[in-house]
């Protein structure tokens, strides 16, 4: 899975960039608000990368942050929210914003977003609410860094959850990130 990428701005449209990483040019598709705060050409740029796979088509969609790539990720799970209209919906704010909006139950906030009518945004909301943590209720530090044991079990379909509780019951000596893998394999196929 596509997840990250570092290099350096060849092209920059209205919609997207083309980004030259080792040789190679990725078209990237951004947000507004994202493509207004990026350099321009010919600077470097690290992008948080979600690879769209359509019938047709193949399509990379870039996030400055993290957090935006996991808001994206959660309206692309919900039926009837194309890629185009959750980049869109993540380019109306901050995460934290939309987040906050989402649990107040505020539908006003899609108004303008192109194929989010009222019946779609309620949907979102229904679909979404509870599972946002607003920025206030979620820890700074996760108790596990993201290292990358971590992201191997996440990239394999385990959920962010289980993978810490797996994790977290390694012995400490083992520090070895493929050792670390294996043994929380072993653990999470127990259950």
């Amino acid at each position: 899975m596509l997840s990250f990428l570092q290099g350096k701005i060849i092209l920059k449209r209205e919609k997207f960039i083309i980004l030259g990483v080792n040789g190679l040019g990725f078209e990237i598709f951004l947000s507004q608000r994202s493509l207004d705060k990026i350099p321009q050409i010919k600077q470097n740029l690290k992008l948080f990368c979600y690879l769209d796979v359509g019938e047709r088509s193949l399509k990379l969609y870039g996030f400055l942050t993290y957090e935006e790539l996991e808001l994206f990720g959660l309206l692309r799970n919900i039926s009837g929210v194309g890629p185009k209209a959750a980049l869109e919906i993540s380019s109306i704010g901050s995460p934290e914003k939309i987040k906050k909006e989402i649990e107040k139950g505020n539908e006003k906030i899609f108004v303008g977003v192109p194929g989010i009518g009222q019946k779609k945004a309620r949907k979102i909301i229904l679909e979404l609410s509870g599972k946002l943590k607003s920025p206030e209720s979620s820890p700074k530090k996760e108790t596990i860094p993201e290292d990358e044991a971590f992201l191997a079990l996440v990239n394999l379909g385990f959920p962010r959850e289980e993978a810490k509780k797996a994790l977290a019951q390694l012995p400490k000596e083992i520090k070895n990130s493929q050792e670390r893998i294996k043994q929380t394999l072993k653990i999470l196929g127990r259950r």
